[in-house]
């Protein structure tokens, strides 16, 4: 049975290749991979080619929970599309389209079964909601 799949949108007021850069570069991940303001993204690794690694740490900042959301790339188009398949099979893929002077960003990602589609949609959504902050303070 095919995973049901959920999407969330942004559109940043930066370049193309800014945004492309604070997605994909480690230190930049780790100030804003994080779904709310008592979390952190402490460690982040990428090796942004087909078959590479990619590893965020992301972690309360009270210490009481954290995990690694780990996956392998499945596609990188420079500047275009990344698709990461999580380590529990479920893949997402982020595209960038130049939109006028905005860059949006689209993330479709396979939903998991523990948690419900509104959850699961509102924390990426916030999670990309800190991405664009973050590029556009830079």
């Amino acid at each position: 049975m095919a995973k049901q799949k959920i999407t969330i949108v942004t559109e940043i007021a930066a370049p193309l290749e800014r945004v492309w850069a604070g997605y994909t570069a480690p230190e930049a991940i780790t100030q804003w991979n994080f779904a709310s303001t008592d979390w952190c993204c402490p460690r982040a690794e990428t090796d942004l080619k087909v078959g590479g690694k990619y590893c965020a740490r992301m972690e309360a900042k009270d210490g009481s929970f954290g995990f690694d959301f780990e996956g392998v790339y499945e596609e990188v188009e420079l500047h275009k599309a990344i698709t990461l398949v999580m380590n529990d099979g479920r893949k997402a893929r982020t595209t960038f389209e130049i939109n006028g002077n905005m860059t949006k960003v689209n993330t479709a990602f396979d939903a998991e079964d523990q948690n419900s589609i509104e959850m699961q949609r509102d924390g990426w959504q916030a999670i990309l909601d800190n991405f664009k902050h973050y590029v556009e303070a830079q």
